[in-house]
């Protein structure tokens, strides 16, 4: 009789203790919350044991997590805000394919209002709802725990943070040949088990934040000077555009099919090079700003090491500066540079006119309004020696495409009117993306007939250049943001304009037809600091002459 009332106990556990609430959340969690993460191991056809293996070992990993929390006044909080937490990510996951890794906890926090208003859907609050606020409202009607000693408890929360762990080896050493085959030939999957995907992720990220160097940026060029320019020779105005999400397989002045670029190409080929094989610092706009502007290059630069950047440099040397943002900020590199955002008028400039901004939101031609009352604004003594103006775009930013392209500039059609790209069939969401590109080219041209105005006062130059690319849905995936090592062309392969006037002082300065070579050779956002630099004939110790775009044809 005793045996069975024991029996009846564990299959009918109390469901007041903490304990028990935690594997009970984690069953839910790992069963329904990571459906995601079980459409992408059943088309594997990895078989029905290796599957029930797998969500063992991911149900046993979590309610061990669990159990090292699971104290009365703690674990309700940390279970609710996790069953939330699973179920927004299974919802992103499961639509976009996007991966949660640490990197994208950094692009979650620098996030706007704007960008994620362009991800709340109804699916999303369904799945919120469904996989998240049910199970928290139940758990939040839960009695009290009766009172337990705290060695007991201890000694319990303990032992069955063992349990998982020995459950969890098990369970992975009964399948170990196909899982590890898996996880190596698949490493996107480690980032889909949610929720650990974000405790580890976020725990990662405060470390990281808590071990870093507190106090000013380290200082760097700071030997920065100017070339001596030749008598009576003109300063320089280099417009630098900092693109978003724009992927260099979708510019017709790569070879796209589709006539993307139509204004660009009007422009005399020896005037404009479009570099057809450039990669990105990284996948997201957090990650690769940082790295683009600075002198060592992805593979030698340390996010967690704050430092000057290009801006600094340029503005030690003694030229003038200017960033004018029309997206979510300058990740920090612009806070010791004049700066501003395209909403943000400077007095006694005209308003933007009817239809150029909805709401906070303004189309990227609002980056050419006013320019020129901005630009006398800035220190005269500085503006003779020479301008590097950098505008940074919305650009292609997704997954509200059809937002970053004007009535008027919608030549594909139709186009995907939602944020659930998924739900729109793949043509709709290219047509709606490539429309976004035929908005940044007459951006792109607008700018250089502005530039041609200032050809009496400056020798002025463009440089493009976007911070990553965008997956459209190859491979199931949407958007960026994956990790660098696993992520696809798409989300790395970037477009690079230059355009220069032919009678121009730096283009009269390079050895003719040189720049045309530079179409098909390699280069990488490991160029731009070096390359920008050079342009403007600015000299610092961290320039390398090797990595300058420019410097072999001068």
């Amino acid at each position: 009789m005793l045996l069975l009332k024991r029996l009846l106990a564990w299959f009918q556990p109390d469901i007041s203790r903490p304990l028990t609430q935690a594997w009970l959340a984690a069953l839910w969690m790992s069963l329904l919350a990571n459906w995601p993460l079980w459409e992408q191991l059943r088309s594997l056809s990895l078989g029905t044991g290796f599957l029930l293996a797998f969500a063992g070992m991911v149900t046993a990993a979590t309610g061990a997590v669990l159990s090292l929390l699971a104290w009365p006044r703690l674990i309700k909080g940390v279970l609710v805000l996790l069953l939330l937490a699973g179920a927004a990510l299974a919802y992103f996951i499961g639509t976009y394919g996007i991966v949660f890794d640490p990197s994208m906890v950094v692009n979650m926090v620098q996030t706007d209002a704007r960008e994620t208003r362009d991800l709340l859907s109804w699916r999303l609050l369904a799945n919120l709802l469904v996989l998240g606020a049910l199970p928290a409202w139940w758990l939040l009607r839960r009695p009290r725990a009766p009172h337990q000693a705290f060695r007991h408890r201890l000694g319990g929360n303990l032992a069955a943070f063992g349990l998982g762990l020995a459950a969890m080896v098990l369970l992975a050493l009964s399948v170990f040949a196909t899982l590890s085959s898996t996880m190596r030939n698949h490493k996107s999957i480690r980032y889909m088990v949610t929720p650990l995907n974000a405790v580890y992720s976020v725990g990662a990220v405060a470390a990281r934040n808590l071990a870093g160097p507190k106090g000013p940026p380290a200082v760097i060029g700071a030997d920065a000077r100017l070339l001596p320019r030749a008598e009576g020779a003109k300063p320089p105005l280099l417009l630098l555009v900092v693109g978003e999400t724009a992927r260099a397989m979708n510019f017709s002045l790569n070879g796209y099919a589709r006539p993307t670029n139509p204004e660009l190409s009007r422009l005399p080929a020896t005037q404009l090079f479009s570099l057809g094989d450039v990669t990105s610092c990284g996948t997201a706009t957090a990650a690769s700003l940082p790295c683009m502007f600075a002198p060592q290059g992805h593979s030698a630069f340390d996010a967690d090491k704050p430092q000057e950047n290009l801006l600094d440099v340029l503005q030690r040397a003694g030229l003038a500066v200017l960033w004018l943002d029309n997206q979510s900020g300058c990740k920090a590199l612009c806070d010791r540079v004049p700066n501003d955002f395209t909403t943000q008028l400077p007095a006694g400039a005209t308003p933007l006119p009817a239809g150029m901004c909805n709401g906070e939101e303004c189309f990227d031609e609002a980056l050419l309004h006013a320019l020129d009352r901005r630009i006398a604004a800035l220190d005269p003594e500085r503006l003779r020696r020479g301008l590097v103006l950098v505008m940074h775009q919305m650009g292609s930013h997704g997954p509200a495409y059809f937002k970053r392209s004007p009535p008027d500039l919608k030549p594909f059609q139709p186009e995907c009117r939602s944020n659930e790209l998924q739900q729109c069939p793949r043509e709709q969401v290219v047509n709606g993306y490539d429309n976004t590109l035929v908005t940044t080219d007459r951006l792109l041209s607008r700018a250089i007939a502005w530039l041609q105005t200032k050809q009496a006062r400056f020798d002025a130059g463009m440089l493009y250049v976007s911070d990553h690319g965008e997956s459209l849905g190859e491979n199931g995936l949407y958007l960026h943001g994956m990790p660098y090592a696993i992520a696809p062309a798409e989300q790395t392969h970037v477009p690079m304009i230059l355009w220069l006037p032919e009678d121009g002082a730096l283009a009269t300065s390079l050895q003719p037809g040189c720049l045309a070579t530079l179409r098909d050779k390699p280069a990488s956002h490991d160029n731009l600091f070096h390359t920008v630099m050079g342009w403007v004939g600015a000299r610092a110790d961290v320039y390398k002459p090797e990595w300058d775009l420019l410097a072999g044809c001068r």
